[in-house]
């Protein structure tokens, strides 16, 4: 499987998918820590202890740890970076699947392409990198360093009108 498609100047990178197992204790765990806490809270108020505000707490901590995880579950799942390369600017996007987060757009006049390795050095994976003189964009996305090398060799002869 290709991680990478570019086209009209649109370097799109998926995420290679967790094996099925992980990613369904990720998701099972992920709406168990929305679920449970509101159950609790159904149950103690039912049950006459009435309304404490440990309920509010434990729903709130777990909450936040239950959209961690869901955001973990979806990467691992769905993630991609799109990544739009014009003459001036470069804009970069994470979307989850279920929602994207925002668009960044950096400065980047004359982009220069690499790779940097990522990883254990026997699992032969790197990262896409975008840089200039002034600054540079990292991709989160790791891949085997012959798609990298494949993706270099397209993007180097590609002059961005």
């Amino acid at each position: 499987m290709q991680q990478f498609n570019f086209k009209n100047n649109i370097l799109n990178l998926k995420v290679k998918k967790s094996p099925l197992a992980v990613r369904i204790v990720m998701f099972f765990f992920a709406f168990a820590f929305f679920i449970f806490p509101v159950l609790e809270t159904i149950v103690g108020v039912l049950t006459g202890g009435g309304m404490q505000i440990g309920y509010f707490i434990g729903i709130g901590i777990f909450g936040l740890m239950g959209f961690y995880l869901l955001r973990v579950a979806l990467w691992n799942t769905y993630g991609e970076e799109n990544i739009e390369i014009l003459d001036n600017k470069v804009s970069y996007e994470a979307n989850y699947g279920w929602f994207k987060e925002d668009k960044k757009e950096m400065g980047i006049t004359s982009p220069k392409y690499s790779f940097k390795s990522a990883g254990y050095e026997e699992d032969n994976e790197g990262v896409f990198v975008i840089y200039s003189e002034s600054s540079q964009l990292e991709s989160v996305v790791k891949m085997p360093i012959t798609d990298l090398e494949a993706l270099l060799f397209i993007l180097e002869p590609t002059k961005i009108v």
